[in-house]
């Protein structure tokens, strides 16, 4: 029987990172993963073909758009869904191909089938062929991910009635697609096929879009998407999804009561994901769940079995593929004998829409919730000479600070490079920068990166410069 030090069951980015993590602090280290390809969800129907989706659109947006008053004339362009489709499938073939060189780099070795626990040390893997072997691990590292969620009324064929699974491998466009649910996966996904000629249709249960993110940045993507033809149901209860042919009929409740519905040729059923725990056998390893079937952890992602842990979207907390690397490194470094942290506070939130959505840190709804005395500085993205050059004017950058120590206690931003932007709210506030810090701080101009240090000038007195 093989015997390692420690064993990750998953191989998605929290999965592979703890992996490597483990092999670079010496342990001898094993991955297993069920399917033929590494990289798990984000990397194979997930983060990453979805953002190929997303760029391969907005090119063909801005051909048809926006290259014309660049100066730039060319004849109508086209759509080829089949080709958008194919150079998805190449970036995530490129991506899933490199973490196989990082684990032949870092010396893992690699188990492909669907591992179960016969015991806390003993991990069977059944191969697709249905032959298995049993490994022993000293430690167990489960990052078996998610899976997306449904309403227990809705029948998913995967064929009109999907998930964001089947939507990342359409073979035609859309004519309308209604999409239920107003988050992150909806909104991409919706907006992918916004800009290849669909009509969109949202239909979220909530008051509105992006309901976990600060209020002003759903406010403003919402005028931004209405701008750009997507349509919102909103405070509206779906209670009836059915196929007949080509068409799928979603009926629903609004705010009042009233009975609508909404016809297209496509649903997307996009109310989120749940832990992905199936086979695990963990009931043979005593490992608990909670009651929203989560693997139950301590603060150290230790489960109730002491040398087995969890990370990622199959424990609590956002179901974020760079909270799952953090915490794949957190566990390594804790079986090293270190002592890691993550403040999961400083957890960054990105929608990759366009303009792109992004927040760290308390949101003003979250901060008045808890009576937190606070202060509030913004700048408008059009106010930018950068903005303006690139034609990228709608947005604005929101910075929270401490009333009295005017300490940043949360960003939030909507604009372009809005996602890689956040990173500078992110390492502020780790070093616990107060906003003056971000303000005093020099930004190269012209920059979308200025709206940080005039929002941060905003708050620190109400002195911006540039509006």
């Amino acid at each position: 029987m093989s015997q390692f030090d420690v064993t990750v069951i998953g191989s998605g980015p929290g999965g592979y990172v703890a992996a490597i993590r483990a092999a670079q602090l010496g342990f001898k280290t094993a991955i297993i993963e069920k399917y033929s390809t590494l990289g798990g969800t984000c990397l194979n129907v997930g983060c990453i073909p979805s953002k190929a989706l997303l760029d391969s659109s907005e090119h063909f947006e801005n051909a048809k758009h926006n290259f014309a008053s660049h100066g730039i004339i060319i004849n109508e362009p086209q759509a080829d869904i089949a080709r958008i489709i194919e150079r998805k499938n190449e970036v995530v073939d490129q991506t899933t191909k490199g973490i196989n060189f990082l684990m032949d780099k870092n010396k893992i070795t690699v188990f492909e089938g669907l591992g179960s626990f016969e015991s806390a040390t003993q991990i069977k893997v059944t191969k697709n062929d249905g032959s298995s072997e049993t490994i022993e691990s000293k430690y167990t590292i489960i990052a078996t991910g998610s899976k997306p969620s449904s309403l227990p009324f809705i029948s998913l064929d995967k064929e009109r009635v999907i998930t964001s699974t089947e939507a990342l491998n359409l073979k035609e466009i859309p004519k309308h697609l209604v999409v239920i649910g107003g988050g992150v996966i909806g909104l991409e996904l919706g907006s992918v096929y916004l800009r290849l000629g669909a009509q969109v249709t949202v239909v979220e249960f909530m008051d509105k879009i992006i309901p976990g993110m600060d209020g002003a940045l759903s406010k403003e993507l919402t005028k931004v998407l209405k701008k750009q033809g997507m349509k919102f149901m909103l405070s509206t209860a779906v209670s009836a999804v059915e196929r007949n042919g080509d068409t799928v009929k979603v009926t629903a409740k609004d705010k009042k009561g009233e009975e609508v519905v909404v016809e297209g040729d496509y649903c997307l059923v996009s109310v989120g994901r749940k832990p992905y725990t199936d086979g695990l056998g963990l009931e043979k390893a005593g490992v608990e769940l909670d009651e929203r079937g989560r693997v139950k952890t301590n603060d150290h992602l230790q489960t109730n079995v002491a040398n087995i842990y969890a990370i990622g979207d199959v424990i609590k907390g956002a179901m974020l593929a760079h909270k799952a690397s953090e915490e794949g490194t957190l566990v390594a470094e804790i079986l090293a004998g270190q002592k890691p942290h993550i403040n999961y506070n400083l957890i960054p939130g990105v929608v990759y829409t366009w303009p792109e959505v992004a927040g760290v840190g308390k949101t003003e709804e979250q901060l008045k919730e808890e009576g937190v005395a606070y202060k509030v500085g913004s700048f408008p993205m059009r106010a930018l000479g950068r903005s303006r050059a690139s034609g990228d004017v709608d947005g604005l950058v929101k910075i929270i600070a401490d009333e009295k120590t005017d300490e940043v206690l949360g960003m939030h931003i909507i604009g372009a490079r809005a996602a890689d932007l956040i990173a500078e709210g992110v390492i502020a506030m780790e070093f616990r920068a107060s906003a003056e810090d971000i303000a005093r701080s020099s930004h190269a101009h012209p920059t979308y990166a200025e709206a940080i240090k005039e929002a941060a000038l905003d708050a620190t007195g109400k002195r911006p410069i540039h509006i």
